[in-house]
């Protein structure tokens, strides 16, 4: 195993599952297209004998699934289906055992877009993503692009869009909140046991941040709060929460990770 990030597991099946990044010193600076032709992050999904801690199986996911990072399984113990978000390469790729053999299928793609004064089309920079506690849905985040969709995944392999928002992002297709100007892209997510109240952090990584972002530095983050609608999906920002880090007495600050005091959809898992 050339990297290491994230990891989820399934006690009642003796698997824990692991995706990669890259070395510190190669996304520490900032991001560098010449580090991906390089090799310098990865692109593999490791499946673990939990019982032995040793690898069982480690699929490649080509220049298709580069940059794996959040993984999720299913809340059902009994369930062998997940998933991963390809960050660079802007696509979520689905796992489940059928055969006794673990099988990686990619299941959605976030095409990229031509922006003037960017070498490449730029990807959507798939950075988190959770599952629901009934596992309906899944969400997760588009840090370029700047929106947040909900996905119904009832058939986990076939998953549906039944939701989309955009707060933030690079696209310029975001409103301002209360006159405010939603700087960065959304990033850190998590969601409510109900799944009814979905919120959103929008900083990455601070060198990503100032690469891409500039002007969080001087904003700082916010936190909000995404209203779900669990019975049809749908999405909408809650215009009556916000939570602002630029006005923080030591100065404008970054937000990433929440956690729920009570249990929210990443902390909570049955064995």
């Amino acid at each position: 195993m050339q990297f290491n990030y994230d990891f989820w597991y399934q006690p009642r099946h003796n698997v824990m599952v692991s995706s990669e990044w890259g070395a510190p010193k190669t996304f520490y600076p900032g991001f560098d297209l010449n580090d991906v032709s390089a090799g310098n992050y990865g692109r593999h999904l490791h499946f673990w004998d939990w019982e032995t801690r040793s690898i069982t199986q480690s699929v490649d996911l080509g220049d298709q699934g580069l940059i794996p990072l959040e993984v999720r399984f299913h809340h059902d113990p009994d369930s062998t289906h997940g998933y991963v978000g390809a960050a660079l390469s802007s696509n979520i790729w689905h796992w489940s055992k059928p055969n006794g053999h673990w099988q990686v299928d990619k299941v959605v793609d976030v095409p990229s877009v031509d922006l003037e004064g960017f070498p490449i089309p730029v990807p959507s920079l798939i950075t988190d993503l959770l599952v629901s506690l009934d596992d309906r849905y899944l969400y997760f985040s588009n840090w370029l692009h700047g929106d947040l969709r909900q996905y119904d995944i009832s058939d986990p392999s076939h998953p549906k869009l039944v939701g989309q928002v955009y707060v933030g992002g690079l696209l310029g297709k975001s409103n301002p909140l209360h006159g405010r100007t939603l700087h960065g892209g959304p990033q850190m997510l998590q969601l409510s046991l109900d799944g009814k109240r979905l919120y959103v952090t929008n900083s990455l990584f601070s060198t990503w941040d100032n690469q891409f972002y500039p002007d969080l530095a001087k904003t700082g983050s916010y936190l909000l709060q995404i209203d779900c609608n669990t019975d049809t999906g749908g999405l909408s920002i809650n215009e009556t929460f916000y939570v602002d880090f630029g006005a923080e007495p030591d100065g404008p600050a970054r937000a990433h990770e929440m956690r729920y005091p009570g249990g929210d959809c990443t902390s909570d898992i049955w064995v």
